[in-house]
């Protein structure tokens, strides 16, 4: 592991509610618990920590408002720096912001296919998909 903070000890500090407290909601979707938050802040720092992404490296997060942007923050950030980026941002903007954060990595939607991912592939930055699963509780996602 490439942090030195224990994850599950951190996930309770990121989200200290009880197990089946709600923890964010969003309309027309189920609620996701402090269990289900803490949850997914421990699988997101094992998969970015797979990835070789840990404590002093910088992620991307391109991603609309919503319930997934808050989640994705909350988990990534338990596991590198975050640095959350307007996803309306034009070509040359985002080549800037890159470049000059030092991304190791930039989470964007499954189906993102814009200048973000452009600008990405052509520095070379691996571009990770955030993935809603099918009827999945407010702010759950896989990468």
């Amino acid at each position: 592991m490439t942090t030195s903070e224990n994850p599950f000890d951190l996930a309770h500090r990121l989200a200290p509610g009880a197990e089946d407290a709600p923890a964010i909601a969003a309309p027309d979707r189920t609620v996701l618990s402090h269990g289900g938050l803490r949850r997914l802040i421990q699988e997101t720092v094992t998969r970015l920590n797979t990835l070789g992404i840990g404590r002093g490296d910088r992620v991307a997060i391109v991603l609309p408002n919503g319930p997934e942007m808050a989640t994705a923050f909350i988990a990534v950030a338990a596991a590198a720096s975050t640095a959350p980026l307007n996803p309306a941002y034009r070509t040359d903007e985002l080549d800037f912001y890159l470049r000059d954060i030092g991304v190791k990595a930039i989470l964007v939607g499954k189906d993102e296919q814009g200048p973000s991912v452009e600008v990405a592939e052509r520095l070379a930055i691996p571009v990770l998909r955030l993935v809603v699963p099918e009827g999945a509780p407010a702010g759950l996602f896989t990468i």
